[in-house]
């Protein structure tokens, strides 16, 4: 790519599209969205160099905010690369780029439909895992919950978790029912959280896993494993969630999708 000369739309006639002001959009946007779909149509190729800031202004009749603005726009999105004192360049589709999110784990949290049963709560001694999960002296007292979500009355994922015994803080009462999981997602959860991290990875399920899931034992499964840490970067839970592969999907894409007018 680094070698090739690109083709360059021309940056004179009125042909094509143009930027609508009387639009809600701002200027920028539309701007961006036009080079999206001149990348998503096949107008600009990967390797193509899309029109300079000055090209932008002439041919859009933008200010030279504006086309920086739909520039940067598309690389942070990651169709385009920027090579200093060359321009900047329609990026080949790299499949590392993809990033999946957890909309079908959090569309489990949502709905009516959903509700929460607590199998058990309880204080525990804390193994050497759970030490090292918590930061906590082997032998402490934690608390270790284990609840079932329910989608219409049917068991779609079994939650393990396990927090740090602090009678004084309201962690606990942050975590008790569907109200405090569907937080997690969708931002309105407590605000003794203040960043978490997040693993999956696949497993089969075992006899009990399988007893509580109306499963199979030894079917695929999704096992995402999280650590949420309070505002001193102290671990305050750790747990995973097992949720058997038919009721969970991940997906991603890549490259310049369709621009919707």
């Amino acid at each position: 790519m680094a070698n090739k000369e690109a083709k360059t739309p021309s940056t004179k006639g009125p042909a094509g599209p143009r930027i609508d002001r009387g639009r809600f959009e701002p200027p920028y946007y539309q701007l961006a969205n036009i080079l999206r779909r001149e990348i998503a149509t096949g107008i600009l190729r990967p390797g193509d160099r899309v029109l300079s800031e000055t090209q932008l202004c002439e041919r859009y009749e933008v200010s030279p905010m504006t086309a920086r603005r739909a520039l940067t726009l598309l690389l942070d999105e990651g169709l385009v690369t920027a090579a200093r004192g060359r321009g900047t360049f329609v990026k080949p589709l790299v499949l590392s780029t993809a990033t999946f999110g957890l909309h079908a784990l959090e569309e489990m949290f949502s709905g009516e439909r959903i509700s929460v049963r607590f199998l058990s709560v309880k204080t525990t001694p804390a193994t050497q895992r759970i030490s090292r999960r918590l930061l906590v002296p082997a032998g402490d007292k934690v608390i270790s919950i284990r609840r079932l979500l329910l989608r219409g009355g049917e068991a779609v994922a079994y939650h393990r978790e396990y927090l740090i015994y602090d009678p004084s803080r309201p962690i606990v009462e942050a975590e008790m029912g569907i109200t405090s999981l569907q937080g997690l997602f969708d931002g309105t959860g407590e605000t003794v959280l203040q960043r978490g991290h997040l693993a999956i990875q696949a497993t089969v399920l075992t006899e009990d896993e399988a007893r509580l899931l109306n499963a199979a034992a030894g079917s695929a499964a999704f096992r995402i494993e999280h650590t949420f840490y309070d505002f001193d970067e102290q671990p305050v839970s750790w747990g995973w969630f097992i949720v058997p592969g038919t009721f969970l999907e991940f997906n991603a894409t890549v490259g310049a999708q369709p621009v919707v007018t």
